[in-house]
């Protein structure tokens, strides 16, 4: 049963660790921070209920591959400057037999209200890697709700390549808005760019920033996670190259690169050796929006040797050999679902943006509907002119190809988009155009490109669910606007219908519209 305040909170220890995970409270907050000299409230995850750890990097939930995730959500927002309901989207996970647990309010789930918790439970499975975890209600992400997922395996086939892993080498992305997101405006500009929760304003105080120190000799798996709003990030090392092996959950081939763009949503793992002299080296994340220099340590962090001086870094940029993602290429069954052969289903999404404003996908904008599309499957709900929002939800066979068509250069390009419950093959990639059937990225987000791009992935249906295919950026931060940048893949609709959520996810939306007034 969902839990109404005083909130019954599971018997999970509570630390001042920032990592918990596969089982525990993750506590969601109203908390002031300064993470780059300019002091707000925002929203954020914490292991502690009293957030002593709370930070606009997130709390580190991990877990072994195998396990199974038990994380309930304690909803005690507060402050009605931002929305104080809320959901947890874990993304990157497929959730098989799980779709209830996926997140996105609208699709499988009604927000969890202040006051009360929620128990997210799905089984991570084969899975291991990098992934991340968010708001997926609205705007509210952009005010602080996000953090990182790691999932260890202890038979990584990359594991003789590198010596640490661990909390300390997970490095979050992010942009960073100094007004709430629900007053901040038509799409503005971020105040600073935070690496592992700090860094500088133009014009501010040379604040802190985020540290992450080495041993020479040593070499690290460094875990990159864009939980970014809006910007990408071209991300690099002074004097050190990066070699990719893992790809948003998947192992690839060993990639040496020394500047990675990273869209939002994205994850990296890359192997660095500390084989340098001894000294500081900036990090350097590069925005493609506010301000996009480096001087006075902005958008940077700080790589620091032991036995180096505590003072910043004078080094120097020098990048010659960017990632290009046609480069990559999965470790294991490599090749799109297939092959070169028709797919059995195909769709063109054609993106365009209208004079009121809004994003149409095929001529449909999608509006958020009140009761979520797993509620009306469940319901009876069969066709896709059943399914709310109309034109924008798609009836997909189980066990078929599919295969997505995305032009690119749609207003504010370049889009990033995330399809939930699966990972795909990116057949033809932004500034490319060739078609790789053979052995194509494998990934869950994937950038659009600009005007000319004709971006195409494919996937296959065998996991039944509503998957929610969205932009990464402009969904949500829609500050104040319905723009509608998104589909909703209604998968097996028959085995959808037979979904067994436990009873406290049928209390969400009846708590929800009561308290909201609603009639629904």
């Amino acid at each position: 049963m969902l839990n109404l305040i005083p909130l019954i909170l599971f018997p999970f220890a509570a630390t001042v660790s920032a990592a918990i995970g596969p089982r525990g409270n993750l506590y969601i907050i109203n908390s002031d921070v300064a993470p780059d000299g300019f002091n707000r409230s925002a929203v954020l995850a914490s292991s502690s209920s009293t957030g002593t750890d709370a930070s606009p990097s997130g709390a580190l939930i991990t877990a072994k591959k195998g396990d199974r995730m038990r994380i309930n959500v304690v909803n005690s927002l507060n402050d009605t400057t931002m929305l104080t309901s809320t959901s947890i989207h874990w993304h990157g996970f497929f959730q098989r037999r799980s779709a209830w647990a996926d997140g996105p309010v609208g699709v499988t789930q009604c927000p969890i209200l202040a006051g009360n918790s929620f128990l997210y439970e799905f089984d991570v499975g084969d899975q291991a890697g990098t992934f991340w975890y968010h708001s997926h209600l609205s705007t509210q992400y952009c005010d602080g709700l996000r953090g990182p997922i790691v999932v260890y395996d202890p038979f990584d086939p990359f594991r003789l390549l590198y010596d640490v892993d661990d909390e300390n080498t997970v490095i979050t992305l992010s942009d960073w808005y100094h007004t709430p997101a629900p007053s901040a405006g038509l799409v503005p500009t971020p105040d600073a760019t935070l690496i592992n929760g700090l860094g500088r304003t133009l014009n501010g105080d040379a604040t802190p920033l985020a540290v992450i120190n080495v041993i020479r000799r040593k070499r690290y798996r460094f875990r990159l996670v864009a939980i970014s709003c809006d910007a990408n990030f071209i991300f690099s090392i002074d004097g050190h190259t990066m070699t990719i092996i893992e790809v948003d959950g998947v192992n690839h081939r060993p990639l040496m690169v020394d500047s990675i763009q990273i869209f939002a949503g994205q994850r990296y793992s890359v192997i660095v050796k500390a084989d340098k002299p001894i000294g500081n080296y900036w990090i350097r994340a590069q925005p493609n929006v506010g301000d996009i220099d480096f001087d006075g340590g902005l958008n940077s962090a700080i790589l620091r040797y032991r036995g180096a001086a505590i003072e910043e870094p004078t080094t120097s940029s020098d990048l010659s050999n960017p990632l290009v993602e046609t480069n990559l290429h999965p470790l294991r069954r490599p090749g799109a679902p297939g092959g070169n052969r028709t797919a059995d289903v195909s769709h063109v999404l054609d993106i365009q943006f209208g004079s009121d404003r809004k994003f149409t996908v095929n001529g449909a904008t999608f509006t958020t509907p009140t009761a979520p599309v797993l509620l009306q499957i469940m319901s009876g709900a069969q066709s896709a002119t059943d399914l709310l929002p109309s034109g924008s939800v798609y009836v997909l066979p189980p066990n078929k190809v599919i295969e997505l068509t995305i032009p690119g250069g749609a207003v504010g390009s370049p889009h990033p988009f995330h399809l939930h419950g699966h990972t795909f093959d990116v057949i033809r990639s932004a500034g490319s155009s060739v078609y790789n059937y053979a052995n194509p990225v494998r990934r869950d987000v994937v950038s659009v490109g600009q005007a000319g791009d004709n971006v195409t992935i494919r996937f296959k249906t065998d996991n039944p669910g509503p998957w929610f295919l969205h932009w990464h950026v402009l969904l949500h931060i829609d500050w104040h606007l319905e723009i509608g940048l998104a589909i909703v893949f209604a998968e097996d609709v028959p085995t959808i219908a037979k979904s067994r959520p436990p009873p406290a996810w049928k209390d969400l939306c009846p708590l929800y519209n009561n308290a909201m007034g609603s009639n629904n």
